[in-house]
C-alpha cells in the first residue's frame, strides 16, 4: 500500500478529511502506548514494536477486499491511521538519545532491529496476502 492517494482517488476535501480522521485516531494510539511504557529500555522495545506492527498491519491492508475497492478507507487506513501509529520520529529520538547517553549497542540495535524486523513484517505480510493484479498493479513476472 503506498502513500500515495490510489488510482481514482480524490486529492479533494474527502481524502484529506479521511487521512486527518485516520491520521488524528493513528497519533492517539501511538500517544497510548508512550503513556502506558513511559520510560527505558520498554519505550524502546514499544517503539519498534509499533513500527514493526505498523509496516505489517500497512503491507497487509490490500487483503482486505473492501480497502482495495474503496479508495478513502485506503487513504484512511494507510496513510492516515498507520501513517500516525507508525513513528520514526519517535525511533530517531530515542537512537539520538541512547547515543547521547553513551550506549552506542543499543542505539545501533534499536536501529537495525527497528529496520529489520519491520522488512520482515511486511515480506511475512506480503507472502500470506499477496497482492492482486489490477488495473494498476500489473501480475509480477517471476523469472
Amino acid at each position: 500500500m503506498s502513500p500515495h492517494p490510489p488510482t481514482g482517488a480524490s486529492a479533494g476535501p474527502a481524502a484529506l478529511a479521511a487521512v486527518a480522521a485516520g491520521g488524528a485516531a493513528g497519533a492517539l494510539l501511538r500517544w497510548s502506548v508512550g503513556e502506558v511504557v513511559t520510560t527505558g529500555n520498554a519505550l524502546v522495545v514499544a517503539t519498534a514494536v509499533v513500527n514493526v506492527v505498523g509496516s505489517f498491519a500497512l503491507a497487509a491492508l490490500p487483503a482486505l477486499r473492501v480497502v482495495r475497492r474503496t479508495p478513502l478507507l485506503q487513504l484512511g487506513l494507510g496513510p492516515g491511521l498507520l501513517g500516525g501509529f507508525t513513528t520514526l520520529s519517535a525511533a530517531s529520538e530515542q537512537t539520538r538519545s541512547l547515543l547521547d547517553a553513551g550506549r552506542v549497542p543499543a542505539a545501533a540495535a534499536l536501529v537495525v532491529l527497528t529496520l529489520g524486523a519491520s522488512l520482515v513484517a511486511v515480506a511475512l505480510a506480503r507472502r500470506r496476502w499477496p497482492q492482486e493484479p489490477g488495473p494498476d498493479r500489473p501480475r509480477e513476472q517471476h523469472r
